[in-house]
């Protein structure tokens, strides 16, 4: 299984793909209006700038060329247009055939010309200037001829052009765009974007002719939700099939499930293999700064929807628009709450024979509004968990097809490996160790690669460069010690499968993998052994040091919550009595819906629990101290342990393991996951108590 798209820069919506044989070609440059109006700019001030070196350029020279043909008696006429400082000279017919004229033709000097004429012009400084100069000259040079002076004007529509229109053209450029950068660059589907298609709806639409390359076969472990999403799309494939019986076609599927579990990779796959159309958008693509946009944008996509029925539309993150209204008054956004209200109304206003399916997906449907939630607009919840261990096996299958892996690979244990991961989590492990295996030039990536990658997802980055003082490497060898023993020797705790005092991430100076089963019920034999195995750390601490550190914050915080869910939420406590007090829908409320009285007292039953659990700890470890010192010296040595090193030094634990057998007869049974002993790394617990706490 892919994880979900996390890439993307427009959440929700999908990258248009392109063809396989297309896909690394350069991309060209992007042609729109601008383009037209830069050329026209550019054009307008290259004759602007033309001019002004003409004005500044050969003034002095080409007057003393003028003067040379004056004197020769070669000028017939000139004509002077005073609104532009130009004199245009016309050469005698017999005069420009001279050699010299000819010459200068030819070199395309001075820029004479054969035509009728003028075959020369010039600028001046001023009309009166050339006046005066003239006058000078004809008085130094009494042989020269006067020649015929013509005075005239000419309309100067170039330059009331530049001097007028650009301006106005200019600020009309920087108004569009001032406009665009308003708009967010609007319009999607709706139009070109801009202010006037602010209201428009962005969603990317997949018609038939798109090719999305990501189907069912991408999609591994969640065969029950893949089976809702097909029927879906064969819903819409042969509606008679369905409707002759007298049943109606649902109008909308809220995919629910953890991040990073598939809930967008299933819609991706429901848009590559459904042939009709699909509408993909985000629930934040909704919002604006502009009031009554959201609402304008629903209404737009319903209507281009009904336009392309029968059709999918698909709105990630739905939570965004879709919060419970009226719970916070401080909360409040009525903004929000007409874009709800209008996808309300939209949902449950057309037909049940439109042919449009709404499918939604969030990762916190505790907070949708029970409006949005009721049949006839979300007629399915289709949940999406983090999958099992065939699961997982079936995910990494698919992400390893394009990654050259050994024959040492066992893609089963490294599903057994990884509990409670997700298929972005799995993805992430394929990804690393196939990173790691290249920085070490390996060939193909071997299982050791898997545990590292594993290690370094749980763990964080290695830190061997750490410096930490012999001291302070003992404390947390005979912390690590502890918490193994106690799985070791306590019989519905995990038991080992890995040891280390080797530095991770940015806190973790040590951590213990443990091997449990993957299980939904839990007793409260089972919380207890979890709570003092928890525990094993700080005890072996005091009873080897006589003195406690800092480093088993990570662990109380465990087990505290732990605790507090079996008084408060599982009701496993006598004097409390079966009650629960766990509410999502009161999550964010200021109240307690219990008394002071209560709240004293289920401080003391939880003070009670973990005091007697750390006791029984203590003792367990007082009793099992030659092995507790035998596992620390071992890891101060060797700084890493696995299990079969543990079975060599203190023997074989003691209690079986019962592996669970597959009807094919693969064993489905223990798994691992993770406990620190500093703060900063929260281990991957399948604990549902960590569950309903975090919810």
């Amino acid at each position: 299984m892919v994880p979900e798209d996390k890439q993307s820069n427009n959440k929700g919506q999908f990258p248009k793909m392109r063809p396989k044989d297309d896909r690394n070609a350069p991309k060209g440059p992007k042609f729109n209006i601008y383009w037209v109006w830069g050329a026209i700019a550019a054009i307008l001030l290259s004759f602007q700038i033309w001019g002004s070196f003409n004005q500044d350029g050969q003034k002095i020279n080409q007057y003393q060329f003028f003067q040379d043909m004056l004197s020769k008696g070669d000028v017939d006429k000139m004509v002077l247009v005073s609104n532009k400082n130009l004199v245009r000279v016309f050469i005698k017919p017999d005069s420009i055939k001279k050699p010299y004229y000819q010459n200068l033709i030819s070199k395309n000097s001075m820029r004479i010309t054969t035509d009728k004429g003028p075959q020369f012009e010039f600028t001046i400084a001023k009309p009166e200037i050339f006046a005066d100069d003239l006058r000078e000259f004809y008085t130094k040079n009494p042989v020269v001829k006067e020649v015929p002076r013509i005075d005239e004007t000419e309309a100067e529509w170039l330059s009331q052009f530049i001097g007028y229109i650009f301006p106005i053209v200019v600020i009309v450029l920087i108004w569009i765009l001032l406009m665009r950068k308003m708009g967010g660059g609007a319009g999607g589907t709706g139009g070109p974007g801009g202010i006037f298609s602010i209201g428009k709806s962005k969603a990317t639409l997949f018609d038939k002719g798109t090719k999305v390359n990501i189907t069912f076969s991408d999609v591994a472990g969640l065969d029950e939700a893949k089976v809702e999403v097909m029927e879906i799309v064969d819903f819409l494939k042969n509606p008679k099939k369905y409707t002759s019986l007298g049943g109606k076609i649902p109008k909308g599927a809220l995919l629910v499930g953890p991040p990073g579990t598939g809930k967008t990779l299933l819609a991706k796959a429901m848009a590559g293999e459904a042939q009709v159309p699909f509408f993909s958008m985000s629930g934040s693509d909704f919002v604006e700064m502009f009031v009554g946009v959201g609402a304008s944008r629903v209404r737009d996509l319903f209507k281009q929807a009904r336009e392309k029925s029968p059709c999918i539309i698909f709105i990630d993150e739905i939570d965004a628009i879709g919060r419970a209204r009226g719970k916070n008054a401080i909360m409040s956004n009525d903004e929000r709450e007409s874009t709800l209200n209008q996808l309300l109304v939209e949902m449950d206003g057309f037909g049940g024979d439109s042919g449009i399916i709404v499918l939604a997906a969030t990762n916190r449907p505790d907070v949708l509004d029970s409006a949005l939630l009721r049949p006839g607009r979300f007629d399915r919840q289709i949940s999406i968990d983090k999958p099992d261990v065939k699961g997982r096996e079936a995910i990494f299958k698919v992400h390893l097809k394009p990654i050259k892996i050994s024959n040492t690979v066992d893609i089963h244990k490294l599903a057994e490996q990884t509990p409670g991961f997700a298929g972005a989590d799995i993805a992430n492990v394929c990804n690393e160790a196939a990173l790691i295996a290249a920085r070490k030039g390996k060939a193909g990536v071997e299982m050791e690669d898997f545990q590292d990658a594993v290690d370094r997802v749980i763990g964080g980055l290695e830190k061997k460069n750490k410096i930490i003082s012999p001291d302070e490497k003992k404390i947390i060898a005979y912390h690590e010690a502890g918490h193994a023993i106690c799985g070791w020797y306590l019989e519905h705790a995990y038991p080992l499968l890995k040891v280390t005092i080797v530095p991770r991430g940015t806190a973790a100076l040590g951590y213990a993998q443990y091997t449990p089963k993957e299980q939904y019920l839990y007793n409260t034999d089972q919380l207890l052994d979890q709570i003092c195995m928890t525990l094993g750390g700080r005890a072996s601490e005091e009873i080897f040091f006589n003195k406690i550190s800092t480093g088993a914050q990570n662990d109380l915080q465990q087990i505290t919550r732990t605790a507090y869910a079996m008084i408060t939420v599982y009701g496993m406590n006598d004097k409390i009595g079966n009650v629960s007090f766990y509410d999502p829908q009161t999550e964010n409320s200021f109240t307690k819906p219990y008394s002071e009285e209560t709240s004293k007292m289920i401080d003391e039953e939880v003070r009670k629990l973990i005091d007697a659990a750390y006791e029984r700890t203590k003792a367990l470890l007082t009793e099992k101290k030659g092995d507790v010192a035998k596992l620390a010296e071992a890891l101060l040595d060797k700084e890493v342990l696995f299990q079969s090193d543990v079975e060599v030094l203190i023997g074989k634990r003691p209690f079986e393991e019962k592996k669970v057998l597959d009807v094919d007869g693969k064993d489905h049974g223990p798994s691992s996951t993770v406990g620190e002993i500093s703060e900063g790394v929260p281990p991957y617990d399948s604990d549902v108590t960590n569950k309903a706490l975090n919810n």
